[in-house]
């Protein structure tokens, strides 16, 4: 996780991720929050194969805790994986709009976070 600026915050996901992984990002988020308050999400996919299938991914007690302090999500990637990353960010159930952008288009989704 990298701070790009005021209240954005980056994550570049390559290969599998694993679910010890994630709880730690997300560790790190809930502590940035506290200081920062709201955030804005900026994930990149880069080479990115997917969740570890033999990991359990239902446990939604970050989304519960902190989903409001989360404004906006944007997701760079390629689009084979725009339906399952908008599933896995929660688009739907969420307050904050989640936006999917094509790989290449990192500026517009910057731009996009902050608007």
């Amino acid at each position: 996780m990298q701070h790009e600026r005021d209240n954005v915050y980056r994550h570049e996901l390559r290969g599998t991720l694993q679910r010890g992984d994630f709880q730690r990002c997300q560790k790190l988020l809930a502590d940035e929050m506290q200081h920062r308050g709201a955030v804005r999400l900026l994930f990149i996919l880069d080479r990115f194969d997917g969740w570890d299938p033999n990991d359990d991914w239902s446990d939604l007690t970050f989304y519960v805790r902190h989903g409001s302090s989360i404004e906006r999500i944007a997701i760079v990637g390629p689009e084979r994986w725009r339906g399952e990353t908008l599933m896995f960010a929660g688009a739907d159930l969420r307050k904050a709009p989640v936006e999917f952008f094509v790989e290449g288009r990192t500026d517009a989704a910057r731009a996009w976070l902050v608007d």
